[in-house]
């Protein structure tokens, strides 16, 4: 099989949100005492984008494609994290942070993404990402609501 540019180039980015999320997620935990009810959901979240990268980078190695190991553009969430750790912070900030998070990088950026051509065997991987990002939303709005 040949290498497919656009293909690769295209989960390529779905890596790239992969990693901006577990970069924020990371970044989280380190806010958060592991005595906090967040502390649980926020690792898991943390294993699920993990193991959604490492999806990623198998289907782009089966296609011949060489897959990102680290997100390329930092700038964006340093920005988007240090608006929230640059003033004080609770569980709630957290939080409401995290749900935006996932909504704005994870659910439209891979949305968008998605409509971007791939074949069968991607779009259904990138489905399934895109439904556990929704569940994480579900998970987060549910703790914020507690």
């Amino acid at each position: 099989m040949h290498m497919d540019a656009h293909e690769v180039k295209t989960l390529n980015q779905l890596l790239e949100g992969q990693y901006m999320g577990i970069h924020s997620y990371d970044h989280f935990l380190e806010h958060l005492s592991e005595e906090s009810s967040l502390y649980d959901t926020m690792t898991a979240i943390n294993h699920d984008l993990e193991r959604h990268a490492s999806l990623l980078a198998a289907r782009i190695e089966a296609l011949d494609g060489v897959p990102l190991k680290s997100e390329g553009t930092m700038g964006t969430i340093q920005r988007w994290l240090g608006e929230l750790f640059d003033r004080p912070h609770g569980e709630e900030d957290i939080l409401k942070h995290a749900i935006k998070g996932e909504n704005m990088y994870g659910i439209r950026m891979s949305e968008k993404i998605a409509r971007q051509g791939l074949d069968e065997e991607s779009l259904q991987l990138v489905h399934r990402i895109i439904d556990e990002q929704r569940e994480h939303v579900d998970q987060l709005k549910k703790k914020l609501h507690h």
